[in-house]
C-alpha cells in the first residue's frame, strides 16, 4: 500500500480511537452515576424503615407508601445500572477493538518503512559502482 494511504489509514483509526474512548468514558460515568443514585436509595429506605416509637397510622400509611416507592425506585435503578453497565462493556469492547485496528495500522506502517528502507539499501547494493576521478595536487 502506498504510504499515504496508510498515513490516512492511520489517522481515521486515531480518530475512531479518540471516539470510542471518549464514549466508554461517558459510559463509564453513567454506570458510576448509577450506583451512586442505586446507594442513595437504598440509604433512603433505610431511613424510612418502620421505628419502633409510637407513631401515628397516618404517618405509618405514609411511610408505607414512601418505602414502596422507594423499593420501585431501587428495582428501576437497579435496571438502570445494569443497563448502563453493558454499555460500558460493550463501550471497553470497541476501544479495545479500535486500539488492535490501530496498532495493525501502526505494523502495516512499520513493516512498509522496513520495506522501503530494505529495497533502498538494495539499490544501493546493485548500484554500479560510481568512479571519482582524483587530480593530483598541483
Amino acid at each position: 500500500m502506498a504510504k499515504s494511504k496508510l498515513d490516512r489509514i492511520l489517522r481515521v483509526r486515531t480518530l475512531q480511537l479518540g471516539l470510542v474512548q471518549a464514549e466508554e468514558s461517558r459510559a463509564q460515568e453513567r454506570a458510576a452515576s448509577e450506583a451512586m443514585l442505586k446507594s442513595r436509595i437504598a440509604q433512603l429506605v433505610e431511613g424510612v424503615s418502620p421505628a419502633p416509637a409510637p407513631v401515628a397510622a397516618f404517618s405509618l400509611v405514609a411511610a408505607a407508601h414512601f418505602r414502596e416507592r422507594l423499593h420501585q425506585s431501587a428495582e428501576a435503578a437497579e435496571g438502570r445500572l445494569r443497563a448502563a453497565e453493558a454499555v460500558a462493556e460493550r463501550a471497553a469492547e470497541a476501544t479495545r477493538e479500535a486500539r488492535r485496528d490501530q496498532s495493525a495500522i501502526e505494523k502495516l506502517i512499520a513493516r512498509a518503512q522496513a520495506d522501503a528502507a530494505l529495497k533502498e539499501i538494495r539499490a544501493l547494493e546493485t548500484a554500479p559502482p560510481s568512479r571519482k576521478i582524483r587530480h593530483d595536487p598541483c
